[in-house]
C-alpha cells in the first residue's frame, strides 16, 4: 500500500528564546542567558518533524517577505519539505514568538502572528490541488479558525484524513467539527475547546465526550509524560508515554507528537497504534532544547523503538 502524503496547513514564527533559572512573576524582572534565534511555529516544526519521519510533506502557509521568511525558505529545502504554496505577504512581516524556557524544562510562550492573519481561504483555494484522498491534513489554530476549517471542510471534501490540533485553544462549541477526523488538544486546551471552566475538576474522558459532540470522530487528548487519552464512540483509553531519563524542554513536544501521529497513520497503522508511535516521538523530544533541534529522525526513533521491545 502506498503511503499517504502529509499536507500541513499552519504556521511559521521565527522564535526567539532564552533560557531562565525559574518562570518570571508577574511584573518581575529576571536575569536570562543563551538567547538564539530559531525556528518556530506549530506548522512549521509539525512539517520538519514529519519530514524527519520519512513522510511526503508539504507545507502550506504564509509569511514576510523579509530575512525571516527567505530562512524559512531555505529550512524547507533543508529538510526536504515541499514549499510550493508558501505564500509571502508584501505589507506584513513574517510572524514571530518569544519564548522564556526555565531550568526545569517549562517555558512560556507569546506569539505574533503578522502575515500569518492574511491566510486566507483564496489561499487554501490555491493549494487545493496537493489535497487528494491520499492526503493527511494536519492543521492548527496559529492561523484564523475561519481559514483552518474551511481547510479541513476541503480537505475532507477530496477524501482526505482531517487531524486538527486546536492550539492555541479556543472555545468551539457551536462549530460545526464533523469533517475533523482526530482532534488533539492538550488537557487544558481540550477544556477551553469544550467551554468548560479550565479549573474545574472534570475527567478526561467528559471533557473528551463534550468535544465528541461538536461532530469529531476521535478526540485525542495529550498529557505530558502521562501519554495520550483516546476517546471515541466505541473506546475512551490511557495510551501511556514513554519514560525518558531527563526532561530538557518540553517545547514543541506537542508538535512533535502530531507529526508522528501523522506520520503513523499516513503508514496504514490504526488510530491506537499511531498515537503510540506519536507518544515516542514527542516523548524524544523533551530529551533537548529548543523545537526542531530537538525533533528526530526516522532512524533515532527506530532505534529506541526496538531497543525498548528487547528490555
Amino acid at each position: 500500500m502506498k503511503n499517504k502524503n502529509i499536507v500541513v496547513i499552519g504556521s511559521y514564527l521565527v522564535a526567539l528564546v532564552m533560557d531562565t533559572d525559574r518562570i518570571p512573576l508577574t511584573g518581575e524582572t529576571v536575569l536570562a542567558r543563551n538567547f538564539r534565534q530559531t525556528h518556530g511555529g506549530k506548522g512549521s516544526n509539525q512539517a520538519v518533524q514529519a519530514a524527519r519521519l520519512g513522510a511526503n510533506t508539504s507545507f502550506v502557509g504564509r509569511i514576510g517577505k523579509d530575512a525571516f521568511g527567505e530562512s524559512f525558505i531555505k529550512l524547507c529545502e533543508l529538510e526536504n519539505v515541499n514549499a510550493e504554496f508558501v505564500f509571502q505577504s508584501t505589507d506584513m512581516p513574517t510572524g514571530a514568538g518569544f519564548i522564556i524556557c526555565d531550568e526545569l524544562g517549562f517555558n512560556v510562550i507569546t506569539i505574533d502572528i503578522a502575515a500569518i492573519n492574511q491566510f486566507s481561504r483564496k489561499d487554501i483555494d490555491t493549494a487545493l490541488s496537493l489535497i487528494t484522498d491520499n492526503s493527511i491534513v494536519l492543521l492548527q489554530l496559529e492561523i484564523p479558525l475561519d481559514t483552518a476549517l474551511y481547510a479541513a471542510e476541503k480537505a475532507k471534501q477530496k477524501g482526505a484524513i482531517v487531524i486538527l490540533n486546536p492550539a492555541p485553544a479556543q472555545n468551539l462549541m457551536g462549530y460545526d467539527l464533523s469533517m475533523i477526523d482526530i482532534l488533539t488538544p492538550n488537557e487544558t486546551e481540550a477544556k477551553i475547546c469544550a467551554g468548560l471552566v479550565n479549573d474545574a475538576a472534570y475527567s478526561d474522558e467528559e471533557v473528551a465526550q463534550q468535544l465528541l459532540s461538536l461532530g469529531c470522530k476521535n478526540i485525542l487528548v495529550t498529557l505530558g509524560e502521562k501519554g495520550s487519552f483516546l476517546c471515541n464512540s466505541s473506546v475512551a483509553m490511557l495510551i501511556p508515554s514513554i519514560s525518558v531519563n531527563e526532561v530538557i524542554d518540553t517545547t514543541g513536544a506537542g508538535d512533535a507528537f502530531n507529526a508522528g501521529l501523522a506520520v503513523a497513520l499516513s503508514e496504514g497503522k490504526i488510530i491506537m497504534e499511531a498515537a503510540q508511535f506519536a507518544n515516542v516521538v514527542g516523548g524524544l523530544s523533551v530529551t533537548k532544547s529548543d523545537t526542531i533541534p530537538s525533533y528526530h529522525f526516522r532512524a533515532q526513533v527506530q532505534e529506541y523503538m526496538d531497543r525498548s521491545a528487547h528490555v
